[in-house]
């Protein structure tokens, strides 16, 4: 917990520090990445940081916990401090870094609120910083510890299918022939690939498929920039990997994972979102779950919607599941579960004390989560994944 002293300077300049955060986060990008040009190269997604969201992310996380230990004095937000640690661990950083972090960080801070930055500021500040760097660097120590500590292994592709237009699934095995490691439905892994011009750039991609098998799949849906930049990493996967060919996986990473309830279960996805709900209730029917699950997804069209055919495969072992699917067009003659339009909760039953489960694109996440509160769903059951920087935190602080 913060200092007594601390706390009550940085409730005085919270709001200071707080409408200054996305200039501090700017300078604080540019003078670590002219200092240290291969974190940029090598660490950090190009492509977030080209689009300022990563930015926003950092702003977010360290507005969002210096609330949070003001507004709760004897707590931590370990749900917080558990999805960056896991993304953190899948990228292998290290507890060196965090100090190369502070050294950059607490620069622009000086460099945008100047002689505001008293010692007594300075101190406060520092104190939250390293109050969220242990506690991450402890969670991500026993992440490494779990998994034999951070390393990279290559697998090789063995199958490649076209699952839609723009979303590829490929199928990998260990290249040394060593058994695959173990995961829990609803992780991710990160993937590195070597670009034309040398760099080394990482994606967080979840694993589509349920576990126990010796085979690790991902499903990649290929970004294309609108007016911006195509995503390096997805496109370089749909151009250029075929069966044959090798990538280097992390181990497994990711707290989206169902907690062995027999309380009733929704699963909510959109878009690309459906990848890690596919291996939940993949591994739900392996497992012959009986207890009520409710299936909710959206897409564009049936023909976008990735995993479909698993999906509703999946959906049909199980012994009390319900299917929702809407799609903006195309929705006719789809099946009697499909219907035209976004995805609306008000006409599905949604029972006492379920535990929900969202992954899709923020807007429909907070569209859900509101529907599901008003259904009478505890905020705490209510658990999220966000593919790329966590913008929740960004915009609710």
């Amino acid at each position: 917990m913060l200092s007594e002293q601390s706390a009550v300077t940085v409730r005085a300049t919270l709001p200071a520090v707080g409408a200054s955060l996305a200039e501090i986060t700017e300078r604080f990008y540019a003078g670590l990445f002219t200092a240290r040009p291969e974190l940029l190269r090598d660490l950090f997604n190009r492509g977030n940081q080209a689009a300022g969201t990563q930015r926003q992310a950092l702003a977010g996380s360290i507005a969002a916990f210096a609330t949070y230990l003001l507004d709760h004095p004897d707590e931590r937000p370990d749900a917080m401090l558990s999805r960056i640690a896991h993304k953190h661990a899948s990228l292998g950083v290290t507890a060196e870094q965090y100090g190369i972090v502070h050294e950059h960080l607490f620069a622009a801070i000086a460099d945008v609120l100047g002689e505001a930055v008293t010692p007594e500021v300075a101190a406060a500040w520092d104190e939250v910083y390293w109050l969220m760097a242990n506690a991450l660097i402890a969670i991500e120590k026993r992440l490494y510890e779990e998994r034999g500590g951070s390393r990279w292994q290559e697998w090789e592709v063995v199958e490649r299918v076209e699952e839609t237009a723009d979303v590829a699934t490929f199928r990998l095995r260990p290249a040394d022939g060593r058994p695959a490691p173990g995961f829990r439905a609803g992780q991710y892994v990160s993937v590195q690939v070597e670009l034309a011009d040398g760099a080394r750039q990482i994606r967080q991609y979840s694993l589509s498929a349920a576990p126990g098998s010796p085979i690790r799949q991902i499903s990649v849906k290929r970004v294309r920039g609108g007016g911006a930049p195509d995503g390096e990493v997805s496109n370089h996967l749909h151009a250029r990997v075929r069966v044959g060919d090798r990538l280097r996986l992390s181990a497994p990473y990711g707290d989206l994972v169902l907690a062995g309830t027999d309380a009733p279960l929704l699963l909510a996805s959109a878009g690309i979102g459906v990848t890690p709900m596919v291996a939940m209730l993949g591994e739900l029917a392996d497992a012959g779950h009986e207890g009520p699950v409710t299936v909710v997804h959206g897409d564009r069209s049936p023909g976008g919607h990735a995993l479909r055919a698993d999906h509703e495969a999946y959906a049909g072992k199980l012994a009390d599941a319900s299917v929702h699917f809407w799609y903006e067009t195309d929705a006719d003659g789809a099946g009697e579960s499909h219907r035209t339009g976004l995805v609306d909760l008000t006409d599905i039953a949604v029972p006492k004390g379920t535990r929900a489960y969202l992954c899709g694109p923020l807007p429909f996440m907070r569209a859900v989560r509101a529907q599901l509160i008003a259904k009478g769903v505890a905020r705490a059951d209510i658990h999220y994944e966000v593919f790329g920087p966590d913008l929740w935190l960004a915009q609710e602080g």
